[in-house]
């Protein structure tokens, strides 16, 4: 677990790799499958990218966990949302008692859903007067989203619940990629044109306010992001360290990433985005991560729903991989040469 900046930064110079063996070997054994070889397209993709990273020639998902973070933001006393901060705990209530989205999902899912919540009656800084976090505070969210993941799982999920965090999330994206931050700003939870307007303000105000730390991904992170954003990438962290493949749910989940993929080459090598949300930043985000996202539901909840919604997919390509015959053992000819 990191306790500095510096051993951070240690962690994510020596990353694990994936398991090219196991790969190989799933390959070979999904080419003898009795179907033309790639004619199950991303599935066959999603199977090897598994095999990659659990190190198995068949995948399995007999564990799969789903880990919702939730957070509270100073910025919101900005007016950048429709709901107030107190709506975080009132939600993290209403995971526990069974009655959101993610806890329906998680059961179609079969996965197992953890929810931690951190310090929401002490909202971060406003990004707008001062950094968000200082690094004691950083590290402390970081290494508890760390410690959430179990080294035996088969498969990790991240996401969120925190009232502000696509503005949070576009002030990182805005910082770390640039342009206007009018690209990076969506209605999030429903605000208005007023609203929209004072997230742009807030978002334009952060970046100017901490413009000697541009090209700093880890300082962007601490000093425009938030408690839940930092444990998810803490998570993230974990998963790499596990050999652990993980699905990325929405924008405020890429954004909490994005400071870790810009400080080391190939760190979301074992990350999938679950979907491409209605946030209007998402995309754009995806394309400067280079991910390419499973689903396109018109999606905007958080609460780690765009991931728990793919979980099935990767099921259903496991279940290919698993259960169909070669065409030895079914007495099909193979494609002639």
């Amino acid at each position: 677990m990191p306790k500095t900046r510096e051993d951070l930064q240690k962690l994510l110079a020596n990353l694990p790799q994936p398991d090219t063996a196991a790969r190989d070997a799933a390959k070979a054994r999904n080419d003898m499958l009795t179907k033309p070889q790639g004619a199950l397209g991303k599935l066959e993709d999603l199977t090897l990218w598994l095999a990659a990273w659990q190190g198995r020639e068949v995948p399995k998902l007999d564990m799969v966990q789903v880990l919702v973070f939730a957070g509270n933001h100073g910025v919101v006393e900005q007016g950048v949302s429709a709901f107030p901060a107190a709506v975080t705990e009132q939600m993290v209530r209403n995971f526990a008692a069974g009655g959101a989205a993610i806890n329906q999902l998680c059961q179609v899912a079969g996965a197992e859903l953890s929810v931690l919540a951190l310090e929401l009656d002490n909202p971060t800084t406003d990004f707008t007067q001062g950094p968000a976090m200082d690094w004691p505070e950083f590290l402390d969210a970081f290494r508890q989203g760390m410690a959430q993941v179990h080294d035996d799982s088969d498969l990790v999920c991240i996401g969120e619940m925190g009232i502000g965090n696509t503005t949070v999330a576009a002030a990182l994206a805005h910082a770390l990629y640039g342009g206007a931050a009018e690209d990076w700003i969506g209605r999030g939870t429903g605000v208005d044109d007023a609203g929209l307007a004072r997230k742009a303000k807030a978002i334009s105000a952060g970046r100017s306010l901490h413009n000697d730390i541009l090209g700093q991904p880890l300082e962007i992170a601490r000093c425009l992001g938030g408690r839940e954003l930092a444990a998810m990438a803490g998570a993230a962290l974990a998963a790499r360290r596990a050999r652990v493949p993980l699905l990325i749910d929405g924008f405020v989940a890429g954004a909490a990433l994005a400071p870790l993929a810009c400080a080391a080459d190939g760190f979301l090598d074992h990350c999938w985005a679950a979907h491409v949300s209605a946030e209007a930043g998402h995309s754009r985000l995806l394309a400067n991560m280079d991910l390419s996202p499973l689903l396109d539901l018109g999606m905007r909840l958080g609460e780690g729903s765009g991931a728990a919604t793919a979980v099935p997919l990767l099921r259903a390509a496991l279940a290919t991989h698993a259960g169909m015959s070669s065409f030895a053992d079914a007495g099909v000819e193979e494609k002639s040469d």
